[in-house]
């Protein structure tokens, strides 16, 4: 397995195009896109790591898989009477399907399904115990008490997130939010600005390759059944309107952020975590997908066979 990342991480930084960072976000645009790291968690407690595993990473859309699952534990199934489960087949920032479907997100990790997520689990607290709570969970389930928000990132969201802003005042018109829309807002701009490096966010993920138990601290984090679901989804709306392409290259359950990172889960093998900030056309990490495609061929950890 350490040869296999190794080789992975040198054919990724021998490539020329390696995307382009997010523009739209200041303090990511200042990102040097020439880096890349991997970081692959066995469910036998077996960690290997390539590249600039240890440098900390804004997140962003990744941390809509862990919101999700603290909305499941909170609320169960009845968040799905807020937000569905179909992938979108448009932009994570579209406002269109709201429009047809009176306010209801299409699944959880578009950003309106997220905002509405951020929603549901505040149940009426302020924005600070509700963030405290999502890193507290970030922190049990990556077994690393070091994770925290990168204050710099989500004052720059703060201050281009207009796009976002009339996504919840939409929503919010249709009578669907129980919180003020400042506060879920504030909500969601931190979450997405929590900052982790390739292999806390591989170990975060563990718990979806093992049946809902983190198999380095024993915890039992969701049922199988969970696991099972967010998988799912994470397979068929974790990369937008690019899910359908990550599928047939990766064939994994993956989930990825504009901040180049990808989180990718091989069921009952390992928790991937991969960073490069250079991303595609639709908002993906470049070489993170490559990359991923790379392992699952290698490994033969592809959900549809080997």
């Amino acid at each position: 397995m350490q040869q296999i990342v190794d080789e992975i991480a040198e054919e990724m930084m021998n490539l020329e195009d390696k995307g382009e960072v997010a523009h739209y976000i200041p303090q990511l645009a200042k990102i040097d896109p020439n880096q890349f790291a991997i970081s692959v968690a066995l469910t036998n407690g077996e960690i290997y790591q390539a590249g600039c595993a240890a440098k900390l990473f804004s997140i962003q859309s990744i941390s809509k898989v862990f919101t999700l699952t603290l909305a499941l534990g909170k609320l169960g199934d009845s968040i799905w009477h807020r937000v569905g489960r179909e992938p979108s087949g448009d932009p994570f920032n579209s406002i269109v399907q709201l429009e047809h479907e009176q306010g209801k997100p299409r699944n959880p990790f578009i950003n309106a399904g997220a905002i509405t997520i951020a929603d549901l689990i505040m149940q009426g607290h302020q924005p600070k115990e509700v963030l405290a709570e999502i890193i507290q969970f970030m922190r049990y389930i990556a077994d690393d008490d070091s994770i925290a928000i990168d204050e710099k990132v989500a004052k720059s969201e703060l201050e281009t997130g207009a796009r976002n802003a009339s996504l919840a005042y939409f929503m919010s018109s249709f009578g669907h939010f129980e919180n003020p829309v400042e506060e879920v807002l504030g909500t969601y701009f931190h979450h997405c600005s929590i900052a982790m490096n390739s292999t806390q966010l591989a170990k975060a993920g563990l718990f979806l390759a093992n049946n809902g138990v983190n198999p380095i601290t024993g915890y039992t984090v969701v049922s199988a059944q969970r696991a099972k679901r967010i998988n799912a989804l994470m397979l068929t709306c974790g990369h937008y309107d690019g899910s359908g392409e990550f599928a047939f290259r990766v064939g994994l359950p993956g989930k990825s952020g504009v901040g180049g990172g990808i989180l990718a889960v091989a069921p009952g093998n390992a928790s991937i975590g991969v960073w490069s900030p250079g991303l595609d056309a639709i908002g993906n990490s470049k070489l993170g997908t490559k990359a991923l495609e790379l392992l699952a061929y290698k490994t033969g950890w592809s959900v549809f066979g080997k």
